[in-house]
């Protein structure tokens, strides 16, 4: 088994390519087969080497590694077709040889008024075979003399063409709506349902995986298969993603790109085990009861499930709330250390690192990201969990009317005037056990508990009303405070430094 995704560089890799991709390399990695990346690039005014480099990015960020293609080599290249003209060439060559394509010389302006015409009348557009009949000599003077000319394929008259999609069934279209198709064009870049078809059989391909919207392109890329006496491989059509309003996934929904997933915060692997489940469904090892179904499954274990008679002919609705439901999932259960790896350029940007931590701010941030992350549906949302231990102003927080209120109540005033004095040059805060044994003596010197200790606690350490857990903040806060200058971590406040801050406004605004 050989199957290839062949994307276009002339943008970003849209989430619903890379399930096209996904779904190929699944089908590949579970078969033993390979799996072959080939760039489609001869639409030279809009391909880039940038796009193509941005494509091969998300590929390899996806895990969606290849075998043969663009960079990887391989017996069957080169695996960009604006490097394999010379190879179109002389196929075009055969065919007008041997009668299956001939030259047309027909303007733009010629074509446009035929296809006018039959529109008017309530005809399908397809070309009126102005230059399929003429003579030989007529068409070497022609070309003589310089004349444009683009070369079409001869498609045979009232015939059916079918082909049997493995996803959707048996499939027929009738030649006398396909016309004679431009296989290459008047510069002598081929069309893409030629190329592809080239393409496909000189790398061996043995099933096409595609989406839907290829499907009136198959019979054309038939004709060409036939008029090479080629025999064609298996195609399947995809259905196309959407949005949640049924209408084709697209900016007006937000995201759409792999890399914008990715710099939302989203884990790789959740993105890829959630757009493996749109279309498809993988069944448990019990196949027969059509029992077993499960949705968190990892990319190699969803490969040795994958069968292109599991996927849905049906459109599949892209849903980032599901996306968010699977990617707190892996966020709850990826390993520390990459947790931190992943969370560096969120946490730079919101300036609680420097470009480079060290060795003591990356083991800060292994000990207090795993829990915070539990409570989060993607990475971009780390800075604000983190926010109260990097930014607090007790000026800021009296000057909030809700939170001033709360702690001018005698009972908080003395919560929090306790909290100042017990955590005044006392030891550090560094665990839980010393966190609520500093609580517990409070409790005793202010006389409050539950909600009424509490929450003033919060309100004097963080400068917030809500957040995370105290005994999991509080360690945090105090570990970070006393990491060395130079650490890569921004400058945080003690504990103590905070409720001596709010204690000494209260007294100030009594005295």
């Amino acid at each position: 088994m050989r199957v290839r995704f062949a994307p276009s560089p002339t943008g970003h890799l849209h989430v619903g390519n890379a399930r096209t991709a996904l779904f190929n390399w699944l089908l590949a990695r579970g078969q033993n087969g390979t799996f072959i990346l080939r760039v489609e690039d001869t639409d030279l005014e809009r391909s880039t080497r940038e796009s193509e480099q941005r494509i091969l990015e998300d590929l390899r960020w996806m895990g969606l590694t290849w075998d043969e293609g663009v960079e990887a080599g391989g017996d069957v290249g080169p695996y960009r077709q604006s490097e394999r003209l010379e190879i179109y060439a002389a196929h075009t060559a055969r065919l007008i040889e041997s009668g299956h394509a001939y030259y047309c010389f027909c303007s733009a302006e010629a074509l446009d008024e035929q296809r006018k015409a039959q529109l008017a009348a309530g005809l399908p557009p397809r070309y009126a075979g102005t230059c399929r009949t003429l003579a030989p000599d007529v068409v070497a003077a022609r070309r003589h003399a310089g004349e444009a000319s683009a070369v079409r394929l001869r498609v045979p008259a009232d015939r059916e063409v079918s082909f049997d999609d493995l996803v959707r069934g048996p499939v027929t279209f009738h030649t006398d709506v396909i016309g004679d198709p431009v296989i290459v064009r008047s510069d002598g870049i081929p069309a893409y349902n030629y190329a592809v078809v080239i393409d496909d059989h000189l790398m061996d391909v043995s099933h096409v995986i595609r989406g839907e919207d290829h499907i009136s392109n198959t019979p054309r890329q038939l004709l060409v298969y036939e008029a090479f006496g080629w025999s064609p491989p298996r195609f399947a059509h995809l259905s196309l993603v959407l949005g949640p309003d049924h209408a084709p996934l697209s900016k007006r929904h937000g995201a759409t790109s792999v890399a914008e997933f990715r710099d939302k915060g989203y884990l790789a692997e959740a993105l890829v085990n959630y757009l493996a489940l749109i279309g498809w469904s993988p069944r448990g090892d019990d196949a027969a009861s059509g029992e077993g179904a499960e949705e968190i499954l990892p990319a190699l274990e969803m490969a040795r499930r994958f069968r292109l008679e599991d996927v849905s002919h049906s459109a599949g609705v892209f849903d980032e709330d599901k996306l968010a439901w699977v990617n707190r999932h892996y966020l709850k259960h990826v390993p520390a250390e990459r947790l931190v790896d992943e969370s560096l350029p969120f946490l730079r940007a919101a300036g609680f690192i420097t470009e480079h931590p060290g060795d003591e701010a990356r083991a800060w941030l292994a000990m207090v990201l795993p829990p915070m992350a539990a409570s989060i549906d993607r990475l971009d949302q780390l800075p604000d969990r983190l926010s109260t231990i990097f930014h607090f102003s007790a000026a800021a927080t009296l000057a909030d009317e809700g939170l001033s209120a709360e702690l001018s109540v005698p009972a908080s005033r003395r919560v929090v005037e306790a909290l100042a004095a017990e955590t005044a040059g006392g030891a550090p805060l560094v665990d839980r056990e010393a966190f609520r044994a500093m609580a517990g003596r409070v409790k005793d010197v202010a006389g409050q508990k539950g909600r009424a200790l509490f929450h003033p606690l919060r309100v004097a350490i963080t400068g917030a009303g809500e957040g995370p857990e105290l005994d999991l903040l509080v360690p945090a806060i105090e570990r970070a405070a006393r990491l060395p200058t130079g650490s890569g971590l921004a400058a945080v406040l003690t504990v103590g430094e905070r409720a001596a801050a709010i204690a000494s406004l209260l007294s100030a605004r009594t005295a």
